[in-house]
């Protein structure tokens, strides 16, 4: 597979938030009456804001938006158990020092995306974009395609790097190339992604003359 550039997901892609996630999600849902396992099932890959208003149907723009910054504060701040996922470090390294132009793309916001990055020692990205800068969040395609943007480049010559159903449907959709990383068996239109891989250790990229990127 060639390409320019690389736009990776944040959470589950480059960094395990996972049971910081789980736990602020968790609390919230039972704090709501509702059943825990039933908001984490929807809420990976998507805005918060998005998941608050699916489950606070029929509450105020005011309520929602207050419940926001409310979970915000938790998820930015508590952050127990979050680390880099093997391999992003090294392969993030190697991308700066090829001088392969790499964005991070996320569905949080950025108190909470910049938190996650800094605790899990990232290299900082040429571009971050997070929930913010973007009407429609992922499974829709505005983020890839303002990451691609972003970078000076086309989206067919971005690669886009997701462990979320509604990533990997919105790198499809921007019209990128896609890596599935340890994303679900059941991941919709999983069989049009690149390469479909349990870790970022399993990839080899090398940068050729021509600025081409060959990923292996």
């Amino acid at each position: 597979m060639r390409c320019k550039g690389f736009l990776f997901d944040l959470d589950g892609t480059l960094v395990d938030s996972l049971p910081a996630v789980e736990r602020a999600w968790s609390n919230w849902a039972r704090r709501h009456g509702l059943a825990p396992e039933e908001v984490l099932a929807f809420i990976h890959g998507k805005q918060a804001i998005t998941s608050l208003r699916h489950f606070m149907a029929g509450k105020s723009e005011a309520d929602i938006a207050a419940e926001f910054t409310r979970l915000e504060h938790i998820e930015a701040t508590e952050n127990e158990g979050i680390t880099a996922l093997p391999g992003a470090i090294a392969l993030l390294n190697h991308l700066n020092k090829a001088g392969i132009p790499w964005a991070i793309v996320t569905s949080g916001s950025m108190p909470v995306a910049r938190a996650r990055h800094k605790i899990a020692g990232l290299p900082a990205p040429e571009v971050f974009v997070t929930a913010e800068r973007v009407k429609r969040g992922k499974p829709e395609p505005d983020a890839y395609l303002l990451g691609a943007q972003l970078l000076g480049l086309a989206p067919q010559e971005c690669v886009v790097a997701e462990d979320a159903p509604a990533g990997v449907l919105s790198g499809l959709a921007a019209g990128c190339h896609v890596i599935a990383v340890n994303a679900p068996a059941d991941t919709p239109r999983l069989n049009e992604v690149d390469l479909v891989l349990h870790s970022l250790e399993q990839i080899t990229v090398t940068k050729q003359l021509n600025g081409d990127v060959i990923i292996q």
